[in-house]
């Protein structure tokens, strides 16, 4: 009963919702994307959510953080998040990492999802950070584990959203093909300012997305997959218009373009 409004769905159906229940999602940074997107994929059925981010809960995130209250104010947002969606969807496994994603972290911070990757489980990455440093560190990170990942940010009136999986779509290229590391950004929402609709947007946008490649069997022979992979969408918060392009892989991207992603490719290092 819980689940019946998504089930009556012919896309989804009880199979859909099962394959929902046995998923595991990591959810990088809990800031105005993250914790709306963490809400969404747990009351909608995930199974598993790992969420990672370093940041405290400030008086200023409430306005668009809408999981957070004044009595957070001061504590860590994973740990804050976890509690909360214990609460609103207590079928829902929820792990929480008090630290930076980095170099150093990784290996322990995406250990429970290459174990379920390797058991044969739908598995997925949410990049809901506004560190261009760390977006960069979570998108190698997936290619190299073959990990699909969906990563969406919005500064000022202007939202960006892309999904990029090497396994099934190596062609639609990553996050380091768009935005070389060598890439100057000055902007953030935090220097530019935001306004808390425009955020949630872009968040139920990410966490639609997601459903739907966690959904999807396989985007080699499925048409409304592949529409997600390959595509990076632009979201004009002023005009409330959506835009969109085709990704292609760069040859001479360091991350992707010289190699081909497959299943033996996997890091070492990762599995548990």
């Amino acid at each position: 009963m819980r689940y019946s409004r998504q089930v009556l769905l012919p896309e989804v159906g009880e199979v859909g919702q099962l394959q929902l229940a046995d998923a595991s999602v990591a959810i990088i940074g809990l800031g105005g994307l993250g914790q709306l997107a963490a809400q969404y994929l747990a009351c909608a059925g995930i199974g598993n959510l790992t969420l990672i981010d370093m940041d405290k809960v400030e008086v200023s995130n409430l306005p668009r953080q809408l999981l957070f209250s004044d009595g957070d104010i001061g504590l860590n947002k994973a740990r804050v998040a976890k509690q909360k969606l214990n609460r609103l969807a207590p079928q829902c496994t929820v792990t929480a990492h008090e630290t930076a994603f980095n170099t150093e972290t990784v290996a322990h911070h995406l250990a429970s999802i290459l174990q379920a990757k390797q058991q044969g489980k739908r598995v997925l990455v949410l990049d809901c950070t506004d560190n261009f440093a760390t977006r960069q560190a979570i998108n190698r990170s997936c290619i190299e584990a073959a990990l699909p990942l969906v990563s969406a940010s919005i500064t000022a009136f202007s939202g960006q959203l892309f999904a990029v999986d090497q396994m099934q779509f190596p062609s639609g290229g990553c996050y380091h093909c768009i935005f070389p590391a060598q890439t100057r950004v000055s902007q953030s929402c935090s220097t530019q300012g935001v306004l808390g609709p425009s955020v949630g947007v872009m968040a139920s946008m990410q966490s639609l997305v997601a459903m739907q490649l966690l959904l999807s069997v396989d985007s080699r022979c499925d048409e409304p997959k592949n529409a997600l992979l390959g595509r990076f969408w632009r979201f004009d918060a002023k005009s409330l218009s959506w835009t969109a392009a085709a990704l292609t892989r760069d040859p001479h991207c360091d991350v992707c373009g010289p190699k081909e992603v497959t299943p033996s490719t996997k890091m070492h290092w990762f599995e548990v």
